[in-house]
Formats: C-alpha cells, sequence, structure tokens
C-alpha cells in the first residue's frame, strides 16, 4: 500500500488516483441527476404557456414560480462542477475541485428534492385541492429525507457493524 492510500478502504491508491476516482464518481452522480433536473426544469418551463395557467390563483402562481426558480437554479449548478473542471484543468488541484465538486453535489440533490416536493405540491394542488397538494408536497419531502439521507445513514452505520 503506499503511503498516502487511506487506511482500511483496502485500496492501494496514491492521493491523485484517489481524487481522480472521486472526481469521476461525482460527475457520474452529476449525470445522473442532470438529466432528471433538466426534464423537470423544460416540464415546469412549459406551463406557463398551457392554456390552464392562466386560471391558477395568487399561491399557486407564486408556487410555481418559486419551482421555476429553484429548477433553474438547480440546473446551472448542476453544471458548476464540468465549468469548474474546465477552468481548473492541470492545475494541480484536484483534491480541491472534489471537495468543491462534493458540495456543489450536496446543494443539486437539495435542489431536486425541492423541486420535486414543489411539483407534487402544485399538481396536487391544481387537480384536487389545496390540502392534498400540501400533504403530497409534504410526504414527497419526507420521502427524499428517508430516501437521500436516512436510508444512507443507515447503510453507512451498517457497514459499520459489518465485519
Amino acid at each position: 500500500m503506499e503511503p498516502d492510500a487511506a487506511p482500511g478502504d483496502g485500496r492501494a491508491e496514491s492521493a491523485s488516483s484517489r481524487a481522480d476516482r472521486n472526481w469521476n464518481d461525482i460527475l457520474q452522480e452529476v449525470r445522473v441527476t442532470q438529466a432528471g433536473t433538466q426534464i423537470l426544469t423544460g416540464f415546469l418551463l412549459a406551463i406557463a404557456f398551457q392554456p390552464r395557467f392562466a386560471l391558477l390563483d395568487a399561491y399557486q402562481h407564486v408556487l410555481y414560480l418559486c419551482l421555476v426558480v429553484v429548477a433553474v437554479s438547480t440546473t446551472a449548478l448542476s453544471l458548476l462542477p464540468v465549468s469548474l473542471h474546465r477552468l481548473l484543468f492541470h492545475r494541480q488541484v484536484k483534491s480541491a475541485t472534489v471537495r468543491f465538486g462534493d458540495l456543489v453535489l450536496r446543494f443539486v440533490l437539495v435542489g431536486v428534492a425541492l423541486t420535486l416536493s414543489g411539483t407534487i405540491m402544485l399538481i396536487f394542488d391544481v387537480a384536487v385541492s389545496r390540502l392534498a397538494g400540501l400533504v403530497a408536497g409534504a410526504t414527497a419531502a419526507a420521502l427524499a429525507v428517508v430516501l437521500g439521507v436516512v436510508v444512507p445513514l443507515l447503510v453507512r452505520a451498517a457497514s459499520h457493524r459489518m465485519p
């Protein structure tokens, strides 16, 4: 094992090799979130051009505009790791790039969760009722927290107990 390999992870890799591997993992995760985020953003942007859009009440308009801002911001944020890599390529700052890319991806995941929860809230609000929208949005947010935070923490805790 090389001296700067992470102890106990079973990999004999240098810090730069580990940074390259971690960066590739981040890019794969960005690819997965980017496609869904872009499709959802496109869906939200198209809503304003539908005939029923004029029938939305003030609450629904505000919710819609907030969703557009979050979705567009999340989509733009998901492009940041690529821009970051382009600007910092061959500058020997891969570890810093990986740390920043990880932070950006965490914000992207929060943005995706907010956009999904808010979108289902808007759809249920328009299609069923205000209460149904609030329940659907809260349920989607709770599901996002369970799947995005609780389950990974449980898996991590279980993996530490395994021999």
